[in-house]
């Protein structure tokens, strides 16, 4: 079975749950024997990390490309001629994967910057924020004087940044910088490639690779499977993005069989898009199993006796911020000693910031701003409970990684991860009140949280990414027939 795969993320280009999924499919399809080709956009100042490597250049795959092709090549890289095709498209092999390789696709999309890089690199350059009594974010250099609002610091740059894409781009009309159009260059490329490659069927992950997907379809013949991993009802709630509901739903529509990470996204899927039941499977995420632990010490913003609730996720209305603030609000009427931390980046990072000051809190919520790798699991070993207060989970891979680092999680009952673990508390997000007397049953009886510690991580380890590979393979069998 040879399976061309189209995905918008994959380490080390990831910003959420979608690359973390697409690795761990890869990699146990990879075990399985399935032959992977993975056809991945990436912005092109961007270098690869260790776990791929170069094996010859797409302008040999492409030697003997159409016409047509050639002319849509010219229509993409205005600039290229004397034959070299695809500069900067780069073919590679996976080191970790024996059955899977890569064709990355040039982009011309600026890194996805938001509040906390900004954040991050005040940090670095030797400068700090700080809260004023009004709630205004204050940027400070060493020296201990204000120099900008926060706000006005990040205008200034963003101006910056887009004047120094202009003239990266020479202000080409070819080079459009939105999302949309970067999806319409990722398709127009992607089927040139698929041109050249072998395989029997085709599968898409998000709205993003849906166009591709059906093009290629279109061009080979081959059946289609698309996977959706959230649904722009999940990420926009009733305010949905026209262009992209559009999107999503020609994509299901033109599927051979549709995978969906949940039951509950499956209903979504059904109900929203006008998708037979029968053609939609449910195939479960996973997580990657690892028992190593790190050894760190407490950050001195923590003190010894108290607890540690966490939050970590992107910091936007999907995930449900202002509801664990608001638990926490009540937590904290009732016992002192706790520090709540919120882990992440989004689009009301700053909004969430000046609401924990507006309740009186601000001195008792860390944010920590967008974390990876090891820090990850360093800010697990120090929570005592995860909460996932999400209003539209299509699944939700992190209240896995907070078990596998043994700590306990509560997570919202709109979330496809509460269908698949027992031993979890559970509540409907908009309930602050039930929230917060659960995060307090956990932190004043231990026996509980150790409970809810030990079965939990027993049932996180019975989730595999085989199994998800396994039923993704019976998916491509039942299309081909």
């Amino acid at each position: 079975m040879r399976v061309l795969m189209l995905g918008w993320e994959f380490p080390p280009f990831i910003s959420g749950g979608l690359g973390t999924a697409c690795y761990g499919l890869t990699q146990a399809m990879s075990e399985i024997g399935v032959e992977i080709v993975f056809i991945l956009p990436r912005p092109v100042t961007d270098e690869f990390s260790s776990h791929v490597k170069m094996a010859s250049p797409t302008t040999e795959n492409l030697a003997n490309c159409s016409k047509n092709d050639a002319e849509v090549i010219k229509e993409i890289f205005p600039a290229v001629g004397d034959g070299k095709a695809l500069v900067g498209c780069e073919y590679f092999q996976s080191t970790e994967f024996d059955n899977v390789s890569f064709l990355s696709v040039p982009s011309m999309m600026q890194p996805y910057q938001t509040e906390d890089n900004y954040l991050e690199a005040l940090k670095k350059n030797g400068y700090h924020t700080e809260v004023d009594q009004n709630g205004n974010i204050k940027v400070v250099n060493g020296k201990g004087e204000v120099i900008a609002d926060l706000s006005a610091y990040i205008d200034s740059v963003q101006a910056n940044d887009e004047i120094a894409a202009d003239e990266q781009s020479g202000g080409s009309q070819h080079y459009g910088r939105d999302l949309y159009q970067e999806v319409q260059r990722y398709s127009k490329i992607a089927t040139v490639l698929a041109r050249n490659e072998a395989f029997d069927v085709i599968h898409a992950h998000d709205w993003m690779t849906y166009p591709a997907g059906i093009a290629i379809a279109k061009m080979s013949g081959k059946p289609l499977v698309t996977h959706i991993h959230s649904t722009e009802f999940d990420r926009s709630g009733e305010n949905v993005n026209q262009m992209v509901y559009d999107i999503e739903r020609q994509g299901l529509h033109h599927a051979s069989r549709v995978i969906a990470v949940s039951r509950l996204t499956r209903d979504v899927v059904t109900s929203r898009y006008d998708i037979d039941d029968e053609k939609v499977e449910v195939v479960y995420n996973a997580i990657e199993h690892k028992n190593a632990i790190l050894q760190m010490s407490q950050p001195e913003s923590i003190e010894i006796d108290e607890k540690v609730v966490l939050f970590l996720g992107r910091i936007t209305m999907q995930k449900g911020p202002e509801y664990f603030l608001q638990a926490a609000k009540l937590v904290l009427s009732a016992v002192d000693n706790v520090k709540f931390v919120m882990a992440g980046s989004g689009d009301l990072a700053r909004r969430t910031i000046e609401m924990a000051a507006e309740m009186g809190i601000g001195h008792k919520v860390l944010f920590t701003g967008f974390l990876r790798g090891d820090d990850v699991d360093k800010v697990f070993q120090m929570a005592d409970l995860f909460v996932m207060p999400s209003v539209s989970e299509p699944f939700g891979l992190v209240p896995l990684e907070a078990l596998r680092n043994d700590v306990p999680v509560l997570i919202s009952k709109q979330s496809g991860v509460a269908e698949v673990l027992t031993h979890a508390l559970k509540v409907d997000f908009w309930d602050v009140h039930e929230m917060a007397n659960k995060i307090l049953a956990v932190l004043k009886y231990p026996p509980l949280r150790e409970t809810l510690r030990e079965h939990g991580h027993y049932e996180m380890r019975k989730l595999s990414w085989t199994d998800a590979g396994n039923k993704c393979l019976d998916v491509y069998e039942s299309v081909l027939g």
